[in-house]
Parts: C-alpha cells; sequence; structure tokens
C-alpha cells in the first residue's frame, strides 16, 4: 500500500515515538521533521481536533513539500464539560510537565465519585498531501479517570486513565498492548483504510489517462 515516505509533524517525543511504531506496523515509513530539515511550531487555532490536526499537517508539508500526518488528540472528560479537549496539551499552563498536568486535572475532579468520572481519549489523524489533497482518520478510546496515577508508561494523561474494556491504566499497558485499543491506534486503522482507497483512486486517475 506504501507508496511515499511520510514526515510526522509533532514536536512531541513521545506522540512521535508512538506514531512511528504503529506507522510501521501498517507499513508506513515515516521520519521526524528533524530527520527532514525542518523545525515549525504551528499555532494550533483550530476549535476541533480536526482543524488543529490539518493547520499542523499543511504546515509541514508546505515547509517539506512531503506528504505530513499530523496527529491533535486529547483527553475529554465528561464531568468537566468535555475539556481540557483540544486545549489538553496546555491544560493547567504551558509550562507544566506531563505529571503536573495530570496532577492538575486530578485535583480538579477531588469531589466527583467514581460513577461520574467517564472519559474519553479522541486522536484525529490527517495525512495532507502536496497537491493539496488531504485525509482525516478518527479515533475514540473509552475509559475513566482514576482517583491516582497508576503505573509510569506512556505520556500525557496515560497514569490517569483507565480503559473500559481492561480496567487498567494507560500507564500500565505496553506500548503494544496501548497499540490495539488505543484511541491512535484505533484512528491508524481508519487511515491506513483510507490511504488505500487514495492510492487505489489516483492509479485508476492514471490508467484511465494513458
Amino acid at each position: 500500500m506504501q507508496r511515499e515516505r511520510f514526515v510526522i509533524a509533532t514536536n512531541n517525543a513521545g506522540k512521535l515515538c508512538e506514531l512511528q511504531e504503529l506507522l510501521s506496523e501498517f507499513g508506513i515509513s515515516s521520519i521526524s521533521m528533524t530527520a527532514a530539515g525542518i523545525s515549525l511550531n504551528p499555532e494550533e487555532s483550530g476549535a476541533t481536533f480536526e482543524e488543529n490536526a490539518y493547520i499542523k499537517a499543511k504546515s509541514v508539508c508546505l515547509a517539506t513539500g512531503m506528504p505530513a500526518i499530523a496527529d491533535d488528540s486529547g483527553l475529554v472528560v465528561d464531568a468537566l464539560s468535555g475539556a481540557p479537549g483540544v486545549h489538553s496539551a496546555r491544560y493547567g499552563g504551558e509550562e507544566l510537565t506531563d505529571a503536573q498536568r495530570y496532577m492538575y486535572l486530578l485535583r480538579q475532579m477531588e469531589t466527583v465519585p467514581e460513577e461520574e468520572r467517564g472519559a474519553k481519549f479522541v486522536s484525529v489523524l490527517c495525512c495532507v498531501f502536496p497537491n493539496g489533497n488531504h485525509i482525516l482518520a478518527r479515533g475514540e478510546c473509552f475509559g475513566h479517570i482514576l482517583f491516582e496515577p497508576d503505573g509510569t508508561g506512556g505520556f500525557g494523561y496515560d497514569p490517569v486513565f483507565a480503559e473500559a474494556t481492561t480496567g487498567r491504566s494507560f500507564g500500565r499497558l505496553t506500548p503494544a498492548e496501548k497499540g490495539k485499543i488505543s484511541h491512535r491506534g484505533r484512528a491508524l486503522v481508519v487511515l491506513r483504510e483510507k490511504l488505500a482507497q487514495y492510492f487505489a483512486h489516483l492509479e485508476r486517475i492514471a490508467e484511465e489517462s494513458l
């Protein structure tokens, strides 16, 4: 299915590592922005995950002339009316570490009972091509917010999110275990299907023009 190498449009080391590992499992070759020779930090001014993923992928595609894949993801908490949502990476302040950020989240939920701690992780992947075409793929993973961190694996809010089907914290899962059930893993399944359809469409157009 693979036709081109993609640049992953992220400055988040944890997300880069996870995306490269997941993409490779689907036979998709990718490089970092550093390897592509660029340093960008596009303003995520969109109101949705879809808008922000497109902004990032388009910026990197224009800068490199290569197809770019961007992920915009976040934690959506029922008791916080959907927060932190698209602001997940900046929730509580730009300067916070991952641990400080999820502890800030837990403080906001100190009085929320267990039955009202529902949440989901959302990932939207956007692939933008030099010809202007783009593909969007969305994945969601449901669970609940723990009362305290559990595990040290993953990144971001992983240690305080327990996935619904396993009951285990993302911070306790191996990368392979997480990849099978995570929001990003599910979005990648959709993206792979859409990429296959996209390349097949291009091939049909090329054949018809002969």
